[in-house]
């Protein structure tokens, strides 16, 4: 599997917005690991938000240190959008170090597996020894791709009305 994690860029604009439109289109409205992609209309604003979000000096106070990777294959295709989130504040306890999501034409192919793969590589350069996913218990995909990356279960919680439980990924 051939795909590689960029950083968003003014240049991936059309194709952020289609991938995300993919999205809506199979009535999904919230994009995990997007960093309120599915929230914002203004593609540069997004990205202005995104790029402060990766430094200390400019992180969002009510957020922590973010990396948020676009996963494109070899034909330049937006794939996925996976992020890294330094710490956990105590909002992000319960959801943990990371989201991602699949384009709804492109899933049940490994992408996701291979895009959590290469984040640990990115975590374990950042200094982390290891990362905490969140994942509800109703979303098998995502739980297949935890345990294949070695995710551990740690605990359950509820959030919205929805179970959910918390793996740990030693790197």
């Amino acid at each position: 599997m051939n795909i590689k994690l960029i950083r968003p860029t003014i240049g991936w604009k059309e194709k952020a917005i289609a991938y995300r439109q993919e999205h809506f289109d199979h009535n999904e409205f919230i994009i995990n690991g997007s960093e309120l992609l599915d929230k914002t209309e203004d593609y540069e604003e997004w990205l202005i938000s995104v790029t402060n979000n990766t430094k200390q000096e400019t992180v969002n106070p009510n957020w922590v240190v973010t990396d948020t990777f676009f996963a494109v294959d070899d034909n330049d295709d937006i794939i996925g959008i996976i992020d890294f989130r330094h710490t956990l504040n105590d909002f992000l306890k319960d959801f943990g170090n990371s989201g991602y999501s699949v384009r709804p034409s492109k899933r049940r192919k490994g992408y996701a597996t291979e895009m959590l793969r290469q984040l640990k590589e990115v975590a374990r350069a950042a200094g982390l020894k290891e990362l905490h996913l969140s994942v509800e218990r109703s979303n098998e995909p995502s739980i297949k791709t935890i345990v294949k990356n070695g995710g551990v279960y740690e605990r359950s919680f509820e959030f919205e009305g929805e179970e959910a439980d918390i793996y740990k990924i030693e790197l």
